[in-house]
């Protein structure tokens, strides 16, 4: 039986009303851990809160406490460019973390780990595979990561020019560093909740409705692959 590892920043409404109320609640450290019991899987899903610091530390947590064999994370993005509109539905096929920078000490361009070979981090491809089976709609999308919530379009603007990303939020580059140096493979799902012209105020009009969205897509992703396995 698959194992299964969920990340949660924000949209814990969006999982509960799609996942329903939890088989066990348990706790490791002061995070609470939900557990769900399927015929196919096991799922221990962790709210982290925002930020890649909480995300990073929660990914770890289901990794080295419950031996998860694959870990997931959904939510709600910002979207860059005009053709990533609200609710437009994406995965995650590698990460920037435009935020990271030691270019003034070694002459690596920005957002690059010396670790990987470019800036852009690959999520795994055959979980990326299946998700695009499952879900044709989905689109495969780079996402830049950073500790800050963009709501600027020039700042969105300069993100999609500077990183060659089509989206941004705050978690994604803490969820799959942590998953790739644990050799666990990971996948995102992501809904544009705020457009390239959106901001603040379209982030927390749309947070529910496109956060219910992406947890429904999730599920469904999450089934079929538990039956593939």
């Amino acid at each position: 039986m698959l194992k299964a590892g969920c990340v949660i920043a924000v949209e814990t409404a969006s999982f509960f009303e799609e996942f329903g109320k939890p088989d066990e609640t348990l706790y490791a450290g002061k995070r609470p851990v939900w557990k769900y019991k399927k015929d196919t899987y096991e799922l221990y899903a962790i709210h982290s809160g925002a930020g890649e610091i909480f995300a990073s530390m929660a990914a770890q947590l289901l990794i080295s406490t419950y031996k998860i064999d694959m870990l997931f994370n959904f939510g709600v993005v910002g979207g860059l460019n005009e053709s990533m509109a609200l609710e437009k539905m994406c995965v995650v096929k590698e990460v920037v973390h435009y935020e990271f920078d030691t270019s003034e000490i070694d002459g690596c361009e920005p957002g690059r780990y010396l670790q990987y070979p470019s800036a852009a981090i690959p999520v795994n491809e055959k979980l990326l595979e299946a998700a695009l089976r499952i879900e044709p709609s989905l689109k495969p999308v780079r996402c830049a990561s950073g500790n800050r919530f963009v709501g600027d379009p020039a700042k969105k603007r300069e993100l999609a020019e500077k990183y060659g990303a089509e989206i941004c939020e705050m978690e994604a580059a803490g969820i799959l560093l942590t998953a790739d140096w644990n050799e666990v493979p990971c996948l995102m799902i992501k809904m544009v909740s705020d457009g390239v012209e959106g901001g603040a105020e379209e982030f927390a009009r749309e947070l529910e409705n496109t956060g219910r969205k992406c947890a429904a897509i999730l599920a469904k992703v999450l089934e079929e692959i538990a039956e593939d396995q």
